[in-house]
């Protein structure tokens, strides 16, 4: 496969393995959230716990990442329109 093409895997599809972070929140993966509120949620305890590969390299287990999605993301700053 060329550098050019990429394989894109479904989250939910109950396929093992780890994503980063850049598949993970919008544009490119399913969750609407920014990088610092996605953080927030993982030191809180509201999104999954990160697997740490390397001293630079973090991802997630893919398992986790489709219940979250199953289970919907309640996320308070993605309400802020509503009162």
């Amino acid at each position: 496969m060329s550098s050019s093409q990429k394989e894109t895997r479904p989250l939910s599809q109950g396929r093992p393995g780890l994503r980063r972070l850049n598949t993970i929140l919008a544009p490119n993966g399913p969750i609407p959230v920014s990088r610092s509120t996605w953080w927030a949620g993982v030191k809180s305890g509201r999104f999954p716990a990160p697997v740490k590969l390397g001293p630079r390299t973090t991802a997630w287990r893919a398992e986790d990442i489709a219940k979250l999605i199953e289970s919907g993301i309640d996320d308070p700053c993605m309400k802020r329109g509503s009162k």
